[in-house]
């Protein structure tokens, strides 16, 4: 890109050439000579700019989301991550106490969950859990177990509450780079409403569908499997059905269809981490636990765990200094129609 001086003195150039004299750097002309200069030089950035949103390899924001849409393809959204808030008491109480549908809970870093129905912890017993959800979506609301713990208002007679087990499957919107490699991908894979790239495609349109994987002759000639995963894992009944009888009255003649969900493989992660200098390492603990469950989504489905992206997604946290990986003790072979679920996770401090 030129700058505004090198316009302007090839301006001058110009002008020397074509009149026969060289303006005084304070006259007038040389002042609106430097002017238009720096409008010269805004039209170069403006036209390097449109260039770049023209091609789906620079195409960015807005832009990209056009040439998706060209595509049949759209930016999947954030969604919302999902689990378990227990709430409990210190003294078991001779009445049933009842926790509202929406009753919210937080954790420190003052990210907000809600209970999903109502809730009742029954005379004589110490604690309740309840389904809830993040109130936004987003990668942050993947809690790591115990980290929920501070009530908005507490519902009487309920003295605690905690998360017993992670929250999972909140996602950011997707990133222009994940976007770009699946706009590519199209133009690589071309569905032709009968190969494997149209039924994943076609599935992957259906909202709250994080991932597809479509088997030919799964069962024989003439038959496709489709598996499909959200980001929470594994798909509810509706969803399935809603994707089965869309392939189903667009497929090709003479197939038989199935959509299935995947065959979860647990996946336990113990992992020693090192705080840098001057670091809480109860801080650094929750960021890695936080990274781990976020990268156990549906977004998996047919992929391998590679023990290497594990140690890379530690170490890449605020306030890592060192990170060594316990187990799994060698890499996850993907398998077809198998989606990697987080089982347990542990993080304890290296060289402790």
């Amino acid at each position: 890109m030129r700058s505004v001086d090198e316009i302007y003195q090839e301006m001058l150039a110009k002008l020397a050439e074509r009149c026969g004299f060289q303006p005084e750097e304070s006259c007038d002309l040389a002042v609106r000579l430097y002017a238009a200069a720096a409008q010269v030089q805004a039209l170069d950035i403006q036209a390097e700019w449109v260039l770049d949103q023209s091609f789906p390899q620079t195409a960015q924001g807005l832009y990209l989301e056009r040439h998706a849409a060209m595509r049949g393809l759209k930016r999947q959204e954030a969604s919302k991550a999902a689990g378990t808030l227990r709430f409990s008491v210190e003294t078991a109480s001779a009445v049933d106490l009842e926790v509202p549908a929406g009753s919210v809970c937080m954790t420190e870093a003052e990210y907000r969950f809600q209970t999903t129905e109502r809730g009742v912890l029954q005379a004589g017993e110490l604690f309740v859990d309840v389904p809830a959800e993040a109130l936004e979506g987003g990668s942050g609301f993947n809690a790591a177990p115990g980290t929920i713990t501070i009530m908005t208002a507490c519902p009487v007679g309920i003295t605690a509450c905690t998360n017993p087990s992670a929250f999972s499957g909140g996602s950011d919107p997707e990133s222009d780079e994940s976007l770009r490699a699946r706009v590519l991908e199209s133009y690589r894979r071309l569905p032709n409403g009968a190969n494997a790239a149209w039924y994943e495609r076609s599935a992957m349109a259906h909202t709250g569908v994080a991932e597809a994987k479509a088997v030919g002759r799964a069962r024989g000639i003439g038959t496709v499997d489709v598996y499909i995963a959200t980001e929470h894992g594994t798909p509810d009944a509706a969803l399935l059905e809603a994707v089965r009888a869309d392939l189903q009255e667009n497929r090709e003649i003479a197939v038989d269809v199935q959509v299935l969900a995947p065959a979860q493989q647990a996946v336990n992660v113990t992992l020693e981490a090192a705080a840098e200098s001057g670091r809480d390492f109860s801080a650094v603990k929750a960021a890695v636990e936080q990274a781990v469950t976020a990268f156990f989504s549906g977004h998996l489905l047919g992929k391998p765990v590679l023990t290497a992206e594990l140690v890379s997604l530690a170490f890449r946290q605020e306030g890592v200094e060192n990170v060594r990986l316990v187990s799994p003790a060698a890499d996850i072979a993907a398998g077809v129609g198998v989606l990697p679920v987080l089982g347990t996770l542990a993080v304890t401090e290296l060289g402790a």
